[in-house]
């Protein structure tokens, strides 16, 4: 019995560590973008070669474990990686990161938090999904979706007094550029790519039915997010020092979010889901926001507002009552069995795996956010 006991806490322990591991990369992701937008790394250059690593790691798995289907690619199933790539990496990334470079690490994150309202929202139009008001769980899952739409709020008209973790000093911003910051533009921007990861997800449902191999859609869809970011990047700005490489930190950041965010945190959260089910990863979804906000303050020098607190505290209390109200439904009205994943980039968000299956698919959100973190 001790050593079942144990074998079961050693278990527990691993998909817990997973999980934390997760959270872990996309924090990094997070932090390290922030950084190398304020030193001017061209934005579409930085999706393209990111996700062309995180092809070149998804490629082994996708040959090996999905070598023998015979699943053909159609000119269906080719449409619906297009508008994958599209709406879940080049738009909502490339908004992101724009909307991140204009404000904080710990703001973008905050707002990306929202995407899983959103995209419940989206699931009720298109009918995937319903309020379920007359019963407890749809009630909490409101009062979730409430608190949250709240805490960004807070967070977004709402400063307050602000403080440093540690004492202000001249190194404080040294790794940072002091580049001008537009806050009202880069709301509307990390909202514009919340919107536009938000469709990803209905997107993911029908490139599940036309073409259900998880490893192969990820790495094409990498490939085609590469294509489309290089090509609407050479219409922005086609200089060769924008689009140049270095042995600096661009290069790490690039190696670091193809790498871990989008091709090992895929593989644990694929792993975990198989262990604990689908919403469990979600659960641990809100701790970037705290890693986020701590981390951000002691390495980056950021002042941590009274606002961001608050609304912080709001986002997480919304997300866990949102999450606890639709287990509550997936224990009343049980999903089909789970035969296929499909993830993209595990970023995030943020948001990633936080997001609402959708009743006859199983939607794994990779995470940056836009975030989030996140793989996506």
């Amino acid at each position: 019995m001790a050593m079942i006991g144990f074998k079961k806490s050693f278990e527990s322990s691993k998909v817990v560590a997973s999980m934390l591991l997760v959270q872990a990369f996309g924090t990094g992701m997070q932090l390290l973008s922030k950084v190398i937008l304020n030193d001017g790394t061209f934005i579409f250059a930085l999706l393209a070669y990111r996700h062309v690593v995180g092809a070149v790691c998804i490629a082994p798995l996708a040959l090996y474990f999905e070598r023998g289907n015979t699943t053909k690619l159609s000119l269906k199933a080719w449409f619906w990686l297009f508008i994958n790539a599209l709406t879940g990496v080049t738009l909502s990334m490339g908004l992101f990161y724009y909307g991140l470079r204009d404000t904080t690490a710990t703001y973008a994150t905050n707002i990306v938090s929202i995407t899983p309202i959103i995209t419940f929202v989206f699931s009720i139009i298109l009918r995937l999904e319903s309020w379920g008001l007359n019963t407890r769980a749809g009630k909490v899952k409101t009062i979730g979706a409430i608190l949250c739409v709240a805490g960004a709020l807070t967070t977004t008209f709402y400063q307050g007094k602000s403080f440093h973790i540690k004492h202000q000093h001249s190194r404080s911003h040294a790794i940072t550029k002091n580049i001008p910051s537009n806050w009202t533009r880069g709301t509307l921007l990390l909202i514009g790519g919340c919107l536009s990861y938000s469709i990803w997800f209905p997107v993911q449902v029908k490139l599940i039915k036309v073409f259900p191999l998880k490893y192969w859609s990820t790495m094409l869809t990498c490939i085609i997010a590469s294509g489309q970011a290089t090509v609407v990047g050479l219409c922005i700005d086609h200089s060769r020092k924008s689009w140049s490489l270095g042995w600096n930190l661009q290069l790490i950041t690039i190696v670091y979010s193809g790498a871990l965010v989008t091709a090992t945190s895929f593989c644990l959260i694929s792993w975990v889901i198989v262990k604990r089910g689908p919403s469990y990863p979600s659960m641990f979804n809100p701790l970037i926001l705290i890693f986020v906000t701590v981390l951000e303050a002691l390495i980056l020098g950021e002042a941590i507002h009274l606002g961001t607190v608050v609304g912080t505290s709001l986002i997480l209390v919304g997300i866990y009552s949102f999450l606890w109200g639709k287990r509550k439904e997936l224990r009343t009205n049980p999903m089909p069995p789970v035969n296929n994943i499909a993830a993209v980039d595990i970023e995030a968000a943020v948001d990633e795996s936080t997001t609402i299956p959708p009743p006859k698919a199983t939607t794994v959100v990779p995470s940056d956010s836009l975030a989030i973190q996140n793989g996506k």
